[in-house]
This record gives structure tokens, C-alpha cells and sequence, in this order.
């Protein structure tokens, strides 16, 4: 994690979060380094629905028919939180940490992380094996995290 936010001090590359089912654990992973201050943005929790249509214009015709963990609702959140953090990293989270929520359809544990680097969208699919809340969490953000790191390489 400090080789990350190094790598990003080093590259002068900033980075912009937006969280569902993490509830800002991979912006506040970033900001417990020390120097964090230098790369770190935006961070937003846009945990309700409402809020990804209030804050980042998630369209509700997407929540509706995709629903607010999907694909398309991850690349729309990564998409519009670039155009309100300006930054040159964004990331966005959407999933269902559990225990309950999930159905056959959307199980607990999927995740779709999203990664905008430029123009370059990299949208991940996860469906993390345990059942536990904390450990589907911290799992996402360590994801997330090695997909930034790959990003920047």
C-alpha cells in the first residue's frame, strides 16, 4: 500500500473514489498513509441509490433495469466521478457486502470494481467465496487497489 501511494506521489498522479458497499474503507486504506495528502482527491459514499443518481448522475432507467450493482452502474459511476474529480485515476465500487441482500441472481460477495485511467475504462466483475461482510470489504478494496497499481504501471 505505502509502494502505492509512493508510485503515485512519484508519477504526480491524483485518484478519486466513489464506494457503495465499502462505505469509504478504500478511501480511508489511502488516506491512513502518510503523504496520502499529495495524491488523494475525492472520496465519495454513495451508498443509496438516490445518491448515485443524485451525486453521479447514475441515469435511474440504468438502476431500474440493471440494477445499482452491475456493470453498467459501476462504468457510469466511474465515468461521472472523473467528470466531478478531474483527477487522473478514478474508482468506482458497487456491490453487496452481505450477509443478506443478495439473491440467486446477485449473490453476497459480487462486487463490480471500476478503474478509469484517461480514456481507458476497466470495468471487474468479483464474487468474493466468503460470506463475511468485513472480509467481502477488505477483499474489494485490496482488489481495487492492485487494479490501480496495475493501471499506473
Amino acid at each position: 500500500m505505502k509502494s502505492l501511494i509512493k508510485l503515485l506521489i512519484r508519477k504526480k498522479i491524483k485518484i478519486s473514489v466513489a464506494e457503495s458497499c465499502t462505505g469509504g474503507l478504500l478511501a480511508s486504506t489511502i488516506t491512513s498513509i502518510s503523504g496520502a495528502s499529495k495524491i488523494f482527491s475525492l472520496g465519495l459514499v454513495t451508498y443509496s441509490n438516490q445518491a448515485k443518481i443524485k451525486i453521479l448522475k447514475v441515469n435511474k432507467n440504468i438502476i431500474k433495469r440493471f440494477g445499482a450493482v452491475s456493470y453498467e452502474c459501476c462504468y457510469t459511476m466511474v465515468n461521472n466521478l472523473s467528470k466531478i474529480s478531474k483527477t487522473n485515476i478514478n474508482v468506482s465500487i458497487t456491490g453487496i457486502a452481505g450477509p443478506g441482500g443478495g439473491t440467486k441472481k446477485k449473490p453476497v460477495g459480487l462486487v463490480y470494481i471500476g478503474v478509469k485511467k484517461g480514456n481507458n475504462v476497466q470495468i471487474i466483475k468479483c464474487l468474493f467465496k466468503s460470506k463475511k461482510r468485513s472480509s467481502i470489504q477488505k477483499n474489494t478494496v485490496n482488489k481495487a487497489l492492485n487494479l490501480v497499481l496495475r493501471a499506473i504501471k
